[in-house]
C-alpha cells in the first residue's frame, strides 16, 4: 500500500504553510481574516483535480500520438449552502487545439482520465457532481 505524508505549520493569522516533499505550498482564507499569502484550501484541491486530470490526458495523447498546443484546463465549482461547506457541482473546461481528425481522441481521453485514471477525479465524486466539456481551439 502506497501512503503520502504531508506537514502543514502556521504561518501567521489563518495562513499556513504545507511541506509536500521539498515543496513549500502556502495556504491562506479568503475571508476578512486573509493575509493574502497564498490559495485557499479548497481552491487547491481543485488544482489538483486540474492537475490530475492534465497529467493524465497528456500522456494518454502522447501515446496516441497526437499532435496538440494550447492545451488548458479551467474548473469551476459552487460550495453547498450550509456548513461544513464542500463542492457540489464541479465543472471542468477542457481547451485544446488540435487537428479536427484528432477530436475524437481527445474525447477519449478525456473519458479515460475521469472514468479510469485520474484519482482525484474518483474522490471528487464521491461528494459532488462532476461535469465537463471541451473546447476545440
Amino acid at each position: 500500500m502506497t501512503t503520502s505524508e504531508v506537514s502543514i505549520s502556521l504561518n501567521n493569522g489563518l495562513s499556513f504553510m504545507a511541506n509536500i516533499d521539498q515543496y513549500k505550498v502556502p495556504m491562506d482564507t479568503t475571508n476578512e481574516f486573509s493575509q493574502q499569502a497564498g490559495p485557499s484550501p479548497k481552491k487547491l484541491m481543485l488544482a489538483a483535480l486540474g492537475g490530475c486530470t492534465g497529467m493524465d490526458i497528456v500522456s494518454i495523447l502522447n501515446k496516441m500520438k497526437v499532435s496538440y498546443e494550447d492545451f488548458s484546463i479551467d474548473i469551476k465549482a459552487s460550495l453547498t449552502e450550509g456548513h461544513p461547506k464542500i463542492f457540489k457541482d464541479v465543472h471542468v473546461f477542457y481547451k485544446i487545439k488540435l487537428a479536427e481528425e484528432d477530436q475524437q481522441k481527445m474525447k477519449k481521453a478525456v473519458n479515460l482520465s475521469q472514468e479510469k485514471y485520474c484519482g482525484i477525479n474518483a474522490m471528487f465524486k464521491s461528494f459532488a457532481k462532476v461535469s465537463s466539456n471541451i473546447l476545440f481551439l
